[in-house]
């Protein structure tokens, strides 16, 4: 089971763009090898840095008006949201040091 918050349509705002601590926002979706890849090493994130940063969800599948919104053609996609605004992105699957430099310079 996933540590991280589902985010949908109605609790984008609250989750992501109102939140007080930086948002890791993982775009994926249930078929996609390289998404169920990354899960887990979000899941570890999640504990490690709880009060510090924020791990999000959105199913693809799901959510195509929220990954319309934001652009997304490939997936596992990783977003980086600080004060409300996208401060990074990035596309694929990467392992844990990477995907933690994403947020590190924002703690």
């Amino acid at each position: 089971m996933s540590l991280s918050i589902n985010v949908n349509s109605e609790n984008f705002n609250q989750e992501v763009l109102k939140s007080p601590v930086p948002v890791l926002l993982d775009f994926w979706a249930e078929w996609c090898g390289p998404c169920r890849m990354v899960g887990p090493i979000l899941d570890q994130l999640t504990e490690e840095y709880s009060g510090k940063i924020k791990v999000c969800k959105i199913n693809v599948d799901e959510e195509n008006e929220l990954a319309g919104r934001h652009g997304i053609v490939s997936i596992p996609t990783l977003v980086i949201y600080n004060n409300g605004e996208i401060v990074r992105q990035q596309v694929g699957a990467l392992p844990k040091v990477q995907i933690e430099s994403l947020f590190s310079s924002f703690l």
